[in-house]
């Protein structure tokens, strides 16, 4: 699969890792920075999404996603473990949760630039709806019974460079593949992408909810803030990962 990822926020708080172990499945390493965690709260919106020689699919020429996300590595492989994935199509979540076993959840979003700020907001549809209690539910993740909610704005301070190779940034970002848990096995899907073009940002967050949806205390500091206007990226099929 082929998709570009367009406006996209890091905004990172470190998390002490004994908080974090118990919500991450057995097997999986959750790596650190100087001894501390680290969850990812990272909105953005998707274009030209497409499987491998085939024409973009109608509706979905441009969907806004919300994920929260850690950093764990299998077998020496760092990589990205999803806590949540919000999206605004009921068929991507119920492909994502079928074929990818991600924790998609379908959202009420909105996305837009307004005088070089990024506006957006996210309010995930209620747990209690048939259409979520339908869905194959991934294994291993917490059950996700308080609201879901990000509204905010954004924008880029800085100009684009890439971070040197073994900074933070490049700890947080330069992540080839995602781990996912599907019947207390793991699995992994490799993605390419050339290094992130990464911006300092700055932010204003009127509602975040989207970590304490799953168990996740974020602490009381600021944020740390990175942005990228666009990146194109290939998806690869998901595979046991003591086999790819």
């Amino acid at each position: 699969m082929k998709q570009t990822w367009n406006d996209l926020l890091f905004a990172h708080w470190p998390i002490p890792i004994a908080q974090l172990r118990p919500l991450v499945p057995d097997g999986l390493v959750i790596e650190t920075f100087d001894g501390q965690c680290w969850i990812g709260v990272v909105p953005f919106w998707m274009s030209g999404i497409r499987g491998r020689g085939l024409p973009t699919v109608p509706g979905f020429s441009r969907l806004p996603e919300l994920n929260v996300r850690t950093y764990v590595s299998y077998g020496g492989k760092a990589g990205v473990y999803f806590f949540s994935l919000d999206i605004t199509s009921h068929l991507a979540v119920w492909g994502a949760r079928t074929f990818y076993h991600l924790p998609y959840f379908h959202a009420a979003m909105h996305c837009r630039e307004e005088g070089g700020r990024i506006l957006y907001s996210s309010t995930r549809d209620s747990l209690a709806g048939a259409d979520t209690r339908s869905l194959p539910s991934p294994d291993g993740r917490p059950p996700l019974h308080q609201p879901a909610e990000f509204v905010g704005s954004y924008r880029p301070i800085g100009p684009p460079r890439i971070r040197d190779k073994g900074s933070l940034e490049d700890f947080l970002t330069a992540r080839y593949c995602l781990y996912t848990v599907h019947q207390n096995q793991i699995y992994r899907c490799d993605i390419h992408h050339l290094p992130w073009p990464l911006q300092d940002a700055e932010t204003s967050i009127e509602r975040n909810t989207m970590a304490a949806a799953a168990q996740i205390a974020l602490p009381e500091s600021l944020p740390l803030l990175h942005f990228s206007k666009t990146l194109e990226v290939l998806i690869w099929p998901l595979r046991r990962a003591d086999e790819s």
